[in-house]
C-alpha cells in the first residue's frame, strides 16, 4: 500500500475506519466528503484532515492512491481529477482486501448480525489478549476512542477482524482464513436477481477459506446447506455453542454470540469458555442497533435501529415487544433503496404490520435513481393490507411531529438505513 492516500467518501461507516487503519500504519491519509458526519467529526479528532464537498483541487500533489467509496461514482471530479494526474484508484474492498492480505484474518459476512457478530468477535479476542485489529460497520461501543466508541480498533497488524459485505461481490476481495457466515436471504436486488445469485456468491466465497482455516456457520439452515458442497476448510456449526446472559435483545442476538464465540475458538483453541462469555456478558452494542436515545416530553421511550430488510424488522419488534411487553411499539420506517423497497415490498408489509403502528418515511434512494412505481404510499398500503396500522408521511418533520403525539404507554423506533435515526435525537432531546 503507497505511504499517500487520498479517500473520497471518508465519512463512510467502512472508509472511516479504514483510514484509521492506514494512520495507525503509518500512512499519510486523507479524503473528502459530501457532508459533515459524526464519522468525519471522530476522523478530525484523530488527526485525519477531512474536506467537506467534491472538488478537483482537494487532491494533494503528493498523492500516490486514491481509494473511493462504492456511493461514490467514476464521474466523481476528484476521481476524474485523479486518472488525469495518473494516480491509481481502487475501491474501499479493494483496499481492505489489499491491506489484509498477508494478515490472518477473521472475516464475517451473512445479510444480518454482521456487525454485531464483529464487534462481539473483537470483544471476546481483547478480553483473551489477542490483540485484534478490527474494522466494523458501526461504531461499537466497547471499542476505544470518541464518546460513542469507535469503528476501528488498532492491534496487532497480523490480526483482523473485519465486516465483510456480499454486495457487488465484495467480499471475494477479501481471503480470510476463517470466514463466518451468519445467515443468507435475498438482498441487494439491485445486484442480486434471485436468492441462488446470492447464494453463488456465498458459496464461492466459502470455497475459497484455505483448508487450514474453518467456516463458522449453520450449516443446517436451508438457505447455507447448499453452497457448502465445495468447501475444504473445517465446517464449525455456531448453533451448537453456548452463550451467556447478554445485555442486547433477542434471539437473533444470541445467534450472533454464538457464532462470534464459534469465531474465536476456531481461531483460538486455547481461549476458554468462560473468557468468551465474561467478553459476551459485558459487550454493549453498536450505534444504531436498538440503541436507546430517551424519552420524549410526554414520556415514549425512544430507540432507533438500522434494520432495513424485512427479517431485521420484524425480529427487532418481536424482541422488543419481549423486553417492553406492556408498551405499544411504534415504528418510524425510512426505507432504503428503490429496488429492495420494490423486490421485498410484501415482505416489508408483513413485517412492519407487526407493529402497533408503523409510519413510513419517503424512500432514501441512496445510490439510486427515484423509481414512481414503489412509494412511501405503497409500503403503508401493503402494511395496512397485512392487518397493520401504517401510514405514509412525506417529510422527517411530519413524522417527529406525529411522533410527538405519543406518550408513556408507547415505545417508539426510528428504523432504516438512512438518517431516520436524527428524528430519534430530536424527539429525544438530545
Amino acid at each position: 500500500m503507497p505511504s499517500r492516500v487520498y479517500m473520497v467518501g471518508i465519512g463512510g461507516i467502512g472508509m472511516s475506519a479504514l483510514a484509521q487503519f492506514l494512520k495507525h500504519a503509518g500512512h499519510a491519509v486523507g479524503g473528502s466528503d459530501r457532508d459533515e458526519s459524526p464519522t468525519t467529526t471522530l476522523l478530525s479528532q484523530r488527526g485525519i484532515p477531512v474536506v467537506v464537498g467534491h472538488d478537483a483541487r482537494n487532491i494533494p500533489d503528493a498523492t500516490e492512491l486514491l481509494i473511493y467509496s462504492d456511493a461514490v461514482h467514476e464521474t466523481n471530479l476528484e476521481r476524474v481529477r485523479a486518472r488525469e494526474m495518473n494516480i491509481p484508484e481502487i475501491s474501499y474492498f479493494e483496499a481492505l482486501g489489499a491491506v489484509t492480505k498477508d494478515a490472518r484474518t477473521i472475516a464475517v459476512a451473512g445479510t444480518h448480525g454482521k456487525t454485531t457478530t464483529t464487534g462481539m468477535l473483537t470483544q471476546i479476542l481483547v478480553k483473551a489478549k489477542k490483540k485484534p485489529t478490527a474494522i466494523v460497520g458501526s461504531v461499537v461501543r466497547d471499542f476505544p476512542g470518541g464518546e460513542g466508541g469507535s469503528n476501528f480498533l488498532a492491534g496487532d497488524l497480523n490480526l483482523f477482524v473485519i465486516e465483510a459485505c456480499e454486495y457487488r461481490d465484495h467480499v471475494l476481495k477479501l481471503s480470510p482464513e476463517i470466514l463466518v457466515i451468519t445467515n443468507i436471504e435475498l438482498d441487494h436486488t439491485d445486484y442480486f436477481p434471485d436468492l441462488e445469485a446470492i447464494q453463488e456468491t456465498f458459496r464461492k466465497a466459502a470455497a475459497r477459506v484455505p483448508e487450514h482455516g474453518a467456516l463458522v456457520t449453520n450449516p443446517n439452515d436451508p438457505n447455507i446447506a447448499p453452497i457448502l458442497d465445495s468447501v475444504l476448510a473445517r465446517i464449525v456449526d455456531y448453533t451448537e455453542e453456548s452463550v451467556p446472559r447478554l445485555h442486547l435483545i433477542g434471539e437473533f442476538n444470541r445467534m450472533n454470540a454464538r457464532a462470534a464465540k464459534s469465531a474465536a475458538r476456531a481461531a483460538f483453541p486455547d481461549i476458554p469458555a468462560e473468557r468468551a462469555n465474561e467478553a459476551l456478558a459485558s459487550f454493549r452494542g453498536s450505534w444504531r442497533r436498538f440503541e436507546y436515545h430517551g424519552e420524549t416530553p410526554n414520556g415514549a421511550l425512544v430507540y432507533d435501529d438500522y434494520a432495513h430488510h424485512p427479517t431485521a424488522i420484524a425480529k427487532t419488534i418481536e424482541a422488543a415487544r419481549e423486553k417492553f411487553p406492556d408498551r405499544k411499539i411504534i415504528v418510524a420506517f425510512h426505507p432504503h433503496l428503490y429496488s429492495r423497497t420494490r423486490s421485498l415490498l410484501q415482505e416489508f408489509g408483513k413485517a412492519l404490520a407487526t407493529a402497533d403502528e408503523s409510519l413510513v418515511a419517503p424512500i432514501y434512494a441512496a445510490r439510486e435513481d427515484p423509481d414512481p412505481s414503489v412509494t412511501n404510499e405503497t409500503v403503508a398500503e401493503v402494511t395496512r393490507r397485512y392487518g397493520g396500522a401504517s401510514q405514509a408521511l412525506d417529510s422527517f418533520d411530519f413524522i417527529r411531529d406525529k411522533l410527538l403525539s405519543y406518550d408513556d404507554r408507547h415505545l417508539i423506533i426510528t428504523m432504516g438505513a438512512g438518517d431516520i435515526y436524527k428524528v430519534a435525537e430530536q424527539i429525544a432531546g438530545e
